[in-house]
């Protein structure tokens, strides 16, 4: 049992369940490292073959970058591998299914991008809001949105900020598939066991092959791009602004500055 994360094995499935329920389970820096180290143990593990993801609580999967605690001076910084220990994790040769339980905000619908396969209850809702608080979607948003569901719809989700619910994702292609709130956790384990019950041999070349798709798009050097924007962005007011206005509970005073 993790700190801020728990994970069950069932048989050849790990489900991995974000555990911070008190804040929606918002994440910060040391959650990222407990979720690299876990997804670190997964990939090296010959007896797991797929992994199940999902919030704890009926109200969030993830309200994403834990904005309170940067806010507070909370210390430290992502692992190498991302947020989520997902959004820059580019060899793991075994799929994730998202079994998205609420809402999944910012990084929280990022860290739902980065898995391969979206199931979400039909009280899900999705949003890249980064930029109604001065950020922008550097987590892989900006990069996975608009590769999965082409580039206009995707621009307009990131630079509004919107919501979407989980139907209207399921139209636009992020989504698999809706259900019931009650069947959800049910079918993301009837499909992790279909994808259990064939070749895992198989199913690693399948992802090896993505993922070296991923490299031929330069996935790695735009998110480390994004990176180097966001230091940037960091050092505006409006970033100030944004992460004050979100604490405070108001509306912003851009400065475009």
């Amino acid at each position: 049992m993790g700190e801020f994360v728990t994970s069950e094995r069932k048989g050849n499935i790990l489900v991995v369940t974000m555990n911070r329920p008190e804040v929606y389970n918002a994440m910060h820096a040391p959650m990222h490292h407990e979720m690299s180290a876990l997804w670190d143990d997964f990939a090296a593990d010959p007896d797991l073959w797929v992994a199940v993801l999902t919030g704890a609580g009926d109200k969030a999967f993830s309200a994403g970058n834990d904005l309170k605690y940067t806010a507070q001076g909370g210390k430290g910084t992502a692992p190498a591998t991302g947020f989520a220990g997902l959004s820059m994790r580019f060899d793991l040769e075994k799929p994730i299914i998202a079994a998205v339980n609420g809402f999944a905000m910012g990084g929280g619908f990022e860290t739902a991008l980065s898995c391969d396969i979206i199931l979400a209850a039909d009280t899900a809702k999705f949003a890249l809001p980064e930029v109604k608080v001065g950020l922008f979607a550097a987590a892989s948003g900006v990069q996975r949105l608009s590769r999965q569901i082409g580039r206009k719809p995707a621009v307009e989700m990131m630079l509004t900020g919107r919501h979407v619910l989980a139907d209207e994702g399921y139209r636009l292609g992020f989504v698999n598939e809706v259900l019931p709130a009650d069947k959800l956790m049910d079918r993301a384990m009837e499909m992790a066991g279909d994808i259990a019950s064939v070749s895992p041999s198989s199913v690693k070349a399948t992802k090896r092959v993505l993922n070296a798709m991923d490299d031929l798009e330069n996935l790695r050097s735009s998110l480390l791009y994004s990176r180097q924007v966001m230091s940037e962005l960091r050092t505006t007011e409006d970033f100030k602004e944004g992460v004050t206005a979100f604490v405070e509970k108001r509306k912003p005073e851009w400065k475009n500055r």
